[in-house]
C-alpha cells in the first residue's frame, strides 16, 4: 500500500497548505513591522550636521508646552517653502510626547478655503498664524529667513531660521505671561537699551525678549524692596560698590525669596558684594588673569577660555567644542574655607589654562611675570586641577522638616568678566550660550542650546522638451522591456 504522501492528491495539498502558511506569514510579518512603525516609530537623522533634527532647546521647549498650539499656514501652492513644511512636521513629531501642549498644523488655501480663513483674520498666503487659547500670533514667511541682496539688487534667502522664529513665537503664545528679568541699575552698569557696540547690552534684550522674557531696569540705589515678580537679577559690570543696604536686599531675595542673580564683575573695580559671595561659597579675588600661551589669548589681547566642567550651563560648550572670548578677567573661584553641607553647592564652570595665573600687580607698569607669594595661583586639591576658575555657580537646595523631598532655593552665577555679553562680544557664538544657558537655569528653564541658522539646499532637474519627451519614452517601454528581457533570460535557461 503506498504511502499517503506518496499520492499526488496528497503532495497537491501540502503544496497549498504550504503556500496558504507562507502567505499567512508574510502577511503578518508586514502587519507587525506595520504595527511597530505605528506604535513605536524610530526617526533617525543621518545628515552630518543633523539639518533635519531640531535643536536640544527646542525640543526641551515642545516637550514643556503648557498648553496646545494650533499653527495655521496659507501657502500659494503646495510645492512653496518645503523647509517650513519640514520643520512644521518635527514639531508635531516632538510635541507627541507632552499630554498637554499638543501641536496641530493645518494647511489653508486662502482663496479656496474663504469660509475657513475669514475667521482667523487671514487674507494673505504666505502667513503662518500661530494660535493657543486667545492668544494669536501671526508671522510671514519671510520672517523664516535670513535675505540678502545679489549683485543686481534682487532679495534672495541665504539661510533659514525657521526654527528660531517659530520657537520664539511657540513660547510667546503658550506661555500665559513672561517672566521678568530686572537689569540691576545704579552703579555705572551697562545697560540693556544702549546701543554701543562696548558698553551696551542691545543685543542682549532682543535675545531675551525672542526666548519670551520681559526685560525692564531696576535702580537699587532708590527700589525699596526687589519686585516678587522678578524671575531673575542681572548686574554687568557695576562700576561703583554696592550699599550695604542694597547687599541686604539682595540677600535676603537669593536667600528668602529663592531669587536668581546673574554677577559680571570687572576687573579693576570694588563691587561691595563681598558678604554676600562667602555668604554663597565664593570668592572674587582683586586680580588680572594672564596667561602666556599663544593659543589662549587672541591677536588683540582676548583670553580664550575652553576648560570647561560638566553642568546645564557649560555643557552647550563642551558638546560643540565652543570656546569663550573675554576682555580682561579676574578669579572666580568657591571658598576653600566655606562649610560643607548646609545645602549649598558651589562649582567652578569654567577655568583657564594651565599656564595662567592671577597677577596682583596689574596696576604697575611693565611687562606682567608671576610673582611667587604674591600672585595668585592655582590651589592644590580644588577642582579643576591647576587651574584658575573665572566662572562659579552656586545653589542653595533646603530639607523642610516634614517633606520627604528637597526644595529648591535660591542660584548665583558670578563671571569674572564684566564685558562677556556686551554687543561686541554676544556675537561669540560660547559667549551667547554660556549666558542663555545661565538665564534658563537660574529660571529653571533648564535647556541646552542656542538655535543655529540651517543652510538652503535645493534641487532643481530642468529638462527641454526633448529630454523630457526621452525620460517618458525611457519610463514607459525601456524599463518594462529591460524586466521582460530579464524574464525571458532566465526562463530559457531553466528551460535548458
Amino acid at each position: 500500500m503506498p504511502s499517503p504522501f506518496q499520492s499526488f492528491r496528497a503532495v497537491r495539498w501540502l503544496r497549498t497548505f504550504n503556500l496558504v502558511l507562507q502567505a499567512m506569514l508574510v502577511l503578518t510579518l508586514v502587519g507587525g513591522l506595520n504595527y511597530l512603525a505605528r506604535s513605536h516609530p524610530w526617526r533617525f537623522d543621518l545628515t552630518s550636521d543633523r539639518r533635519f533634527s531640531l535643536s536640544p532647546e527646542t525640543l526641551s521647549y515642545v516637550k514643556n508646552l503648557p498648553r496646545p498650539v494650533r499653527i495655521v499656514v496659507t501657502f500659494k501652492n503646495e510645492f512653496d517653502n518645503p523647509e517650513v513644511r519640514g520643520l512644521l512636521q518635527e514639531y508635531r513629531l516632538a510635541a507627541e510626547a507632552n499630554p498637554n501642549g499638543a501641536i496641530k498644523v493645518d494647511y489653508i488655501d486662502v482663496y479656496q478655503n474663504r469660509r475657513e480663513a475669514e475667521p482667523l483674520g487671514l487674507d494673505q498666503p504666505d502667513v503662518i498664524l500661530l494660535i493657543a487659547g486667545d492668544k494669536p500670533r501671526a508671522l510671514a514667511i519671510d520672517e523664516l529667513y535670513r535675505m540678502v541682496r545679489d549683485k543686481d539688487g534682487r532679495t534672495q534667502r541665504s539661510a533659514f531660521l525657521g526654527e528660531q522664529v517659530l520657537t520664539a513665537a511657540l513660547l510667546d503664545v503658550s506661555s500665559p505671561e513672561r517672566k521678568k528679568i530686572y537689569f540691576l541699575a545704579g552703579h555705572g552698569e551697562l545697560r540693556p537699551e544702549d546701543t554701543d557696540a562696548n558698553r551696551g547690552l542691545s543685543s542682549i534684550r532682543e535675545l531675551l525678549r525672542s526666548r519670551n522674557f520681559d526685560v525692564e531696569t531696576l535702580d537699587l540705589t532708590v527700589a525699596r524692596s526687589i519686585p516678587d515678580k522678578a524671575a531673575l537679577l542681572i548686574a554687568v559690570a557695576p562700576q561703583s560698590p554696592f550699599k550695604p543696604k542694597e547687599q541686604e536686599l539682595l540677600r535676603q531675595y537669593l536667600s528668602n525669596s529663592a531669587g536668581r542673580l546673574l554677577l559680571f564683575l570687572s576687573t579693576r573695580t570694588t563691587h561691595g558684594l563681598e558678604d554676600l559671595l562667602l555668604d554663597w561659597g565664593t570668592l572674587v579675588d582683586d586680580d588680572v588673569i594672564c596667561d602666556t600661551g599663544a593659543e589662549n589669548m587672541t591677536e588683540d589681547g582676548d583670553l580664550i577660555i575652553g576648560a570647561f566642567q560638566p553642568h546645564p550651563i557649560t555643557q552647550t560648550l563642551i558638546n560643540y567644542g565652543l570656546t569663550l572670548r573675554l576682555g580682561e578677567t579676574r578669579t572666580v573661584r568657591p571658598d576653600p574655607g566655606r562649610s560643607i553641607g548646609g545645602g549649598l553647592t558651589t562649582l567652578t564652570l569654567a577655568a583657564t589654562s594651565l599656564g595662567a595665573w592671577g597677577e596682583r600687580g596689574y596696576r604697575e607698569r611693565g611687562v606682567p611675570r608671576y610673582d611667587p607669594g604674591v600672585d595668585i595661583r592655582p590651589i592644590p586639591g580644588m577642582e579643576p586641577r591647576d587651574r584658575l576658575g573665572i566662572v562659579t555657580a552656586a545653589e542653595r537646595v533646603a530639607v523642610r522638616e516634614g517633606l520627604a523631598f528637597s526644595v529648591r532655593g535660591g542660584r548665583l552665577v558670578v563671571f569674572g568678566s564684566g564685558d562677556l555679553i556686551s554687543n561686541a562680544r554676544i556675537v561669540n557664538v560660547g559667549n551667547q550660550s554660556v549666558f542663555l544657558n545661565a538665564v534658563n537655569w537660574t529660571v529653571d528653564r533648564d535647556t541646552q542650546l542656542n538655535i543655529p541658522a540651517r543652510p538652503i539646499e535645493r534641487f532643481q532637474l530642468s529638462l527641454s522638451a526633448a529630454d523630457l519627451s526621452k525620460l517618458r519614452y525611457a519610463l514607459l517601454f525601456a524599463l518594462p522591456g529591460l524586466t521582460a528581457f530579464l524574464g525571458l533570460a532566465v526562463y530559457w535557461t531553466r528551460r535548458h
